[in-house]
């Protein structure tokens, strides 16, 4: 079993792996009982798929689970989810959020709170670092991800 920090740092290797690939360095994992049941990173630019954000393409690595399974998760994010993913969170009613940080992107965080999921903020630099690297070189690539016209 790993550690918080452990999984945080799985979510971290899926962001650089997304940004070795070309793509948006945001990574995900969905952990339950202690064990990574699902992984994955931001993918849009690879394949061409405009939903396939990393906590959309982690929860689809994760395949078919219960719907009890998904009420013991925490599913960790490099970045903060935005409406799509958090719908996602709302809607597999995911207690936990660990988010890497919300300095450069800010989802709808406090929705999920009042909502009843427990929203952690790790405010990690090198998260930061990676994202702000990346918007600096593709801004217009960036804008589309989060709708911005």
């Amino acid at each position: 079993m790993q550690s918080a920090d452990g999984f945080f740092q799985a979510a971290l290797a899926e962001a650089k792996a997304s940004f070795a690939a070309g793509g948006i360095p945001i990574g995900s994992i969905l952990v339950i009982d202690g064990r990574i049941v699902g992984r994955g990173h931001n993918k849009r630019i690879q394949k061409q798929n405009p939903i396939l954000h990393a906590e959309m393409d982690c929860l689809e690595n994760g395949g078919r689970l219960a719907p009890a399974d998904y009420r013991r998760a925490t599913l960790y994010s490099t970045l903060s989810p935005c409406d799509m993913c958090s719908g996602a969170i709302l809607l597999y009613k995911i207690p936990n959020v660990v988010i890497g940080e919300n300095r450069t992107f800010r989802g709808p965080e406090d929705y999920l709170r009042s909502r009843g999921v427990n929203v952690e903020v790790v405010d990690d630099p090198e998260c930061t670092r990676l994202m702000e690297a990346f918007i600096r070189t593709n801004p217009s690539v960036w804008n589309e991800d989060i709708g911005v016209v």
